[in-house]
């Protein structure tokens, strides 16, 4: 699955995509509050850093922040139904503007979908 991942978006796929889901999350009323607006810009490296791990085996994130551990992380963040359900709609928009679809969407869409579940803490 990741290799279709590498071969339809690449790293440059990976960046387009978090860039736009980041421009979202500046101004969304639900998800915009759970970010330090002073460190708006390493979140967006440490996603694309994470999502290029997972799919394209690049070792930056480990080499930066270890293992993920993205369960403990995100505990200090309230993140409930609405919140899990805007995330995947911000990073489902997101794709849609990075032009993401076909096979690398299929697998990149039910991973997000599984990951925003894990991270419901409320």
């Amino acid at each position: 699955m990741e290799e279709i991942v590498a071969r339809e978006l690449g790293a440059d796929g990976i960046a387009k995509m978090v860039a736009g889901f980041y421009r979202r999350v500046r101004t969304d009323d639900l998800l915009g509050p759970l970010y330090p607006a002073a460190d708006l810009e390493g979140a967006e490296t440490r996603l694309r850093e994470f999502l290029q791990f997972r799919f394209l085996g690049t070792q930056a994130y480990i080499e930066n922040r270890g293992h993920p551990r993205l369960r403990m992380r995100h505990v200090p963040f309230e993140i409930g139904d609405a919140q899990r359900d805007r995330w995947v709609a911000l990073m489902e928009a997101a794709m849609d503007e990075a032009g993401i679809q076909g096979e690398a969407r299929a697998v990149i869409s039910p991973f997000f979908a599984q990951v925003a579940e894990a991270m419901r803490n409320r």
